[in-house]
């Protein structure tokens, strides 16, 4: 679109978002804020009649982007009549109008995501509404919006108290830490073993963080990297993680649906790395311990310490990689030839949709032998029919679930989970197939 048609459109959203006396000239605060999802959108009056945009506390220097960002947003609703001012109409004719660079802003992504709201949790009898589009990888970084010395990690974490403490990878130790202001942070401190070997891990997570944002991935907000510290500061996810819900540790037992929307949001998260990153990226550890819970149950995938950038030639199909990942979700031929692509997450996914259904880990070394690797014995109740189907859902599951849902589900699952990467789906027709899976598991609980 030419900048002189972005610019007429984007007063025409103006216009029928604002009646005309709302349109009429007063004098303007220092400030105009918006929200959209998690982003806060501040507009602030500079010099010589020009504004800056800032989001989340950084500023846009870029006018492409903050084109990109306005365009997005108005378009999405976000800036409706109760905020829509003179600085935003300042706003979009400076960084959009005639002059500026906006004839490079890229177009709004086909790909959909769900948006159902995040104040409501799923239940069984909701089912969220038809998805809206979104932008591709937004080039703003968040980088930076927490800036924390190591004394005042110390304070905020008081010590790296046990209390603090949320979980531990493979990277080190995450605490929670909350600022001054009563704002809540998650900090990763690496191991001191980290030390001795390269930075790979620790660099290769903040790289790579710092480029992606997606309302289903965990957010970076600044990092340390000093004297015998090493640190990682995102966003905190504060309902704890997927496998402690599956293990009953938060004292109630997911429903279906919500099962469903991890799901959903787990396969939205990937296709976005795979597929609307400004490159692709590959997980490498897709667990349901890296999957993190809201309070309304929507998930949000962390930990990307062994995350790897894809191939950037297209003619290449696979980089060659030493072996990393957690046991059970590993792809067989990943792990055989060391070619990564994106269908090793792909296979990854399949392995956490079975535990989703079944709160079985991937290997239950406790069990028999023929019920402890998860994925073949899911496999052969499934051969076995409805009735042997319907031992694999978890016995805390009091939901009514359809043989048809679970049949296509579980399908889905094995697609996935396939030996060979050529007959696993993408992330994407996954999603896809997800979303039809929803639209009929919402018929059938109509029906009951």
């Amino acid at each position: 679109m030419s900048p002189p048609a972005l610019l007429l459109a984007l007063a025409v959203l103006l216009l029928r978002c604002c009646s005309p006396p709302a349109l009429a000239f007063v004098a303007e605060p220092a400030l105009s804020r918006a929200a959209c999802g998690d982003d806060q959108l501040v507009v602030l009056d500079a010099s010589d009649g020009l504004v800056n945009l800032s989001v989340n506390g950084v500023l846009v220097e870029d006018s492409v982007l903050a084109c990109q960002k306005l365009r997005f947003y108005f378009r999405s609703g976000c800036l409706r009549c109760g905020v829509v001012s003179d600085a935003w109409r300042a706003a979009v004719k400076q960084y959009c109008g005639k002059g500026s660079e906006s004839s490079h802003v890229e177009s709004v992504s086909s790909y959909e995501v769900s948006m159902s709201s995040e104040k409501v949790p799923p239940t069984p009898h909701r089912i969220p509404p038809s998805p809206s589009r979104f932008a591709p990888s937004p080039q703003v970084a968040r980088v930076g919006s927490v800036n924390l010395s190591i004394q005042q990690i110390l304070r905020a974490t008081q010590n790296f108290s046990p209390s603090f403490k949320l979980g531990e990878g493979g990277f080190g130790m995450v605490y929670k830490a909350v600022l001054p202001d009563g704002t809540v942070v998650a900090v990763k401190r690496a191991k001191k073993d980290q030390f001795a070997g390269p930075r790979d891990e620790f660099s290769n997570e903040v790289d790579l963080l710092a480029k992606i944002d997606h309302r289903n991935l965990v957010r970076l907000l600044g990092f340390t990297d000093k004297g015998n510290e090493r640190i990682i500061i995102t966003e905190y996810v504060p309902n704890g993680t997927l496998r402690e819900h599956l293990d009953g540790q938060h004292g109630r037992v997911l429903d279906f649906n919500q099962r469903l929307e991890i799901a959903i949001d787990v396969a939205h998260a990937l296709t976005y790395l795979h597929l609307y990153a400004e490159k692709t990226i590959i997980h490498r550890d897709v667990k349901s311990s890296n999957i993190l819970l809201t309070e309304s149950y929507r998930a949000k995938v962390s930990d990307f310490g062994f995350a790897r950038s894809g191939p950037s030639d297209t003619e290449k199909t696979h980089i060659s990689t030493k072996v990393k990942g957690t046991a059970g979700y590993l792809d067989p031929e990943y792990l055989r030839t060391y070619q990564l692509t994106p269908k090793s997450d792909v296979f990854s996914f399949g392995i956490l949709l079975v535990e989703i259904l079944s709160a079985r880990r991937p290997v239950e070394l406790k069990r028999t032998p023929e019920e402890r690797i998860t994925i073949r014995w899911t496999f052969k109740k499934f051969n076995d029919g409805n009735r042997s189907r319907r031992e694999i859902l978890d016995p805390l599951l009091e939901d009514h679930v359809d043989d048809e849902v679970l049949e296509k589900l579980l399908s889905l699952a094995f697609q996935c989970a396939a030996p060979t990467r050529d007959d696993r789906p993408t992330m994407k027709e996954v999603g896809e197939q997800l979303w039809e899976i929803r639209k009929e598991y919402g018929k059938s609980i109509r029906k009951v």
